[in-house]
């Protein structure tokens, strides 16, 4: 693969965990978390750096492999700058002590009274580099305890600052999973069932073997949830031979129960689940009653499909076992959970028997945190005794992922004679991500926070059904809000339109001033405040121009949506084309998540969001027949191409709050804002998704 070579004579011990000052002066922050686009290998260096007061332009990253000294290294939830945000502080702030205390020693004078400012270390007319006092520093012993910067005092932390990696990625010199090369390397596919959960009875591997190139053919069994796929494996000196000697294969499957699933069975089940009663997560006050004396009810089903991650990088991960353990390189969002399953998979079952390098990730989206593609390289590098490189056809990833969960959810609601909300039932049926992966309770990984439903409903009753499916699921891009944000986002706009309210005005009502929901365990110093929320949508209003005049043809919608400790809202401007197809010329968002590290990265976080939930709101689906995914690649599964990439403008509200997380709150309220637009265009209400064309 390609490696970054670092001259090691500039190098000294690491000043802590996170820190290595070379004695050029050179600031290496090492990053434990993926890389997937988000920017994570800039935003944790700038934390560092300021506390540091290091120079900017002498900064450089690592990106960590797998260590216990790092702490958790998955990435998933939004959760890198929250996780790591005090972490990435101290660390900063330990390499400045350690320095001043080094200049200090040095000068003989006392550290307080020393100052430091973009790598140097002054008192009076004495000055000296980080690189001067580096050796020095890295011979202290690590200070326990250190002070923090006031916030006001940041110099780099809320400042634009451009990528790190800009120049290794535009360049092309950024190492992708797909760019790993290891000395001795063979490469691997895997012919996999076609139906979930299938079976090998058996395989003729002889017109494999007669490929040139091929060196082994593999049968590969299930291991678990997390990597469910039976299959057989071709082993060969090239990806291409690989991947004709699979083709050459001859497997009978045992396709088991699975094959009787298709896409109209499963959402008749749950059609039919929203009709009756299911299991009571929430119930405040007598919803039965209050419908039952409603001056007007309103009810409607709204219809989601499974979808897939669709990462611009397929699946792959190179694996090496030997007699001592096994080694992984790969684009990896968890790598811990690939180093246990690879390495459970071929009988190391000690942490410290799997090494695991971390490349850059061609998307993640969560699809990269599962580790199937890992055991697979893991079990073939076993069998052939080589590194084995395992690659996936774009086929592979849409037919074989761990999908978005299909949902159908029917939603109730009384009006009073002043137009407000008296009651709300909500009932979702659902293929748990929960119930397949084997944690939790079925409902915990679909239904939503208590302030997501309105707060300022007195009556309320939300209830679940788990559907029986056989399709493996897994964590989307924002996983449960970009379903529910939808269906609730787009309810409260028909209860507005019913009650006669401006769909803003009418949100604003369903959110109690001042109100603040304390929260416990790892999210305790994050509450809920619906001032925040408020403040989203009040600078969205302002920002999107709402209640003025657009061109002919045109129309505004607006969501709003809380999820992962952010507040977000949208305002969507769109058309219809000719052929009934949406149009969106504009998404205005604004966004409270906190002190904004690096703004340009939260910006450009809201913007891949907007695609990536345009793109699942206009036309994507994953359709099931006879236990087999029907989509096969982007031409029926279609990503949103550059024109048809709407303006997207990001507000980002002033603050020095703890950050919360950009990754994936900017996806849920896109969906219903286009929804809401279309309808104040046309009068036609969009229950389903994707959206397709309005005369279909």
């Amino acid at each position: 693969m390609r490696v970054v070579k670092v001259s090691r004579r500039d190098f000294v011990k690491p000043i802590g965990t996170f820190v290595h000052v070379g004695t050029d002066g050179i600031v290496t922050i090492y990053v434990a978390k993926s890389e997937m686009g988000q920017g994570v290998r800039t935003a944790l260096p700038m934390i560092v750096a300021d506390e540091m007061d290091a120079d900017w332009k002498k900064v450089r990253i690592r990106q960590a492999d797998l260590d216990k000294k790092y702490g958790r290294q998955g990435t998933g939830g939004s959760g890198s700058i929250r996780t790591m945000w005090s972490p990435m502080r101290q660390a900063g702030a330990t390499a400045r002590t350690m320095l001043v205390s080094a200049a200090a020693t040095k000068w003989g004078v006392d550290a307080k009274d020393c100052a430091v400012a973009k790598g140097v270390v002054t008192h009076g007319s004495k000055e000296a580099t980080f690189g001067e006092l580096a050796a020095a520093a890295s011979r202290l012993e690590v200070p326990k305890d250190v002070a923090l910067k006031d916030p006001s005092k940041f110099t780099i932390i809320g400042k634009k600052a451009d990528r790190l990696d800009n120049r290794d990625l535009m360049q092309g010199k950024g190492t992708y999973g797909i760019d790993v090369r290891v000395p001795g390397m063979l490469y691997g596919a895997v012919l996999r069932s076609p139906v979930f959960g299938g079976k090998v009875v058996s395989f003729d591997d002889s017109k494999a073997k007669a490929i040139p190139g091929v060196k082994a053919v593999v049968k590969i069994d299930p291991h678990g949830a997390e990597a469910p796929w039976a299959g057989v494996g071709v082993v060969a000196d090239s990806t291409w031979a690989a991947f004709k000697g699979r083709d050459a294969l001859i497997v009978k499957w045992d396709e088991g129960d699975a094959k009787s699933e298709t896409t109209a069975s499963l959402m008749d089940q749950m059609r039919d689940l929203v009709t009756k009663e299911g299991k009571r997560v929430r119930n405040e006050g007598d919803v039965d009653a209050a419908l039952a004396s409603a001056a007007k009810k309103i009810e409607a089903t709204y219809e989601l499909p499974y979808l897939a991650h669709a990462t611009m990088e397929p699946m792959n991960a190179t694996a090496s076992v030997t007699a001592d353990g096994i080694e992984i390189w790969g684009p990896t969002q968890f790598p811990d959970w690939w180093g246990g399953a690879a390495g459970g998979a071929v009988g190391f079952t000690k942490p410290e028997q799997a090494k695991v390098h971390v490349t850059l990730l061609g998307g993640g989206f969560g699809r990269r945190a599962f580790p199937d593609v890992a055991v697979e390289a893991a079990i073939l590098s076993k069998a052939v005794g080589k590194p084995v490189k395992v690659q996936w056809t774009r086929a592979d990833d849409m037919q074989h992922d761990f999908y978005r969960p299909a949902n159908v959810q029917r939603v109730v609601a009384a009006l009073d004679n002043d137009g407000k909300v008296t009651a709300w039932h909500h009932r979702l049926a659902a293929a748990a991500i929960n119930t397949y992966m084997g944690r939790g309770e079925p409902h915990e990984s679909e239904m939503f926070d208590d302030e997501q439903l309105p707060l300022n409903v007195p009556n309320v009753r939300a209830e679940f059904a788990s559907a029986k499916s056989y399709v493996p699921r897994g964590w989307w891009r924002s996983v449960e809000n970009s379903s529910n944000a939808f269906v609730v986002q787009s309810f409260i706009d028909e209860l507005a339109h019913a009650a006669g309210k401006d769909p803003i005005e009418f949100q604003l009502s369903l959110i109690p001033t001042g109100k603040k929901i304390e929260r416990k365990g790892g999210s305790a110093p994050y509450p809920y405040e619906s001032d925040r929320l408020r403040r989203v949508i009040e600078l969205v209003r302002e920002k999107s121009n709402w209640g003025k005049s657009l061109p002919s043809g045109r129309a505004r919608g607006f969501a709003a949506w809380h999820s992962f400790l952010t507040y977000v809202a949208e305002v969507a401007e769109v058309s219809v084309n000719k052929d009934g197809t949406p149009r969106v010329h504009r998404i205005v968002a604004a966004i409270d998540c906190g002190t904004a590290v690096n703004p340009d990265g939260v910006a450009a976080q809201v913007e891949g969001a907007v695609v990536y939930g345009l793109s699942a709101a206009l036309a994507e689906a994953i359709t099931i027949k006879n236990g087999a995914v029907e989509q096969s690649n982007f031409h029926d599964f279609p990503l949103l191409t550059i024109d048809q990439m709407p303006v997207v403008e990001v507000h980002i509200v002033p603050s020095t709050a703890l950050p919360t997380g950009t990754g994936e709150p900017g996806l849920p309220p896109t969906a219903p804002a286009v929804a809401n637009a279309i309808f104040a265009l046309t009068g036609k209400r969009l229950r389903k998704l994707p959206f397709g064309t309005l005369s279909s």
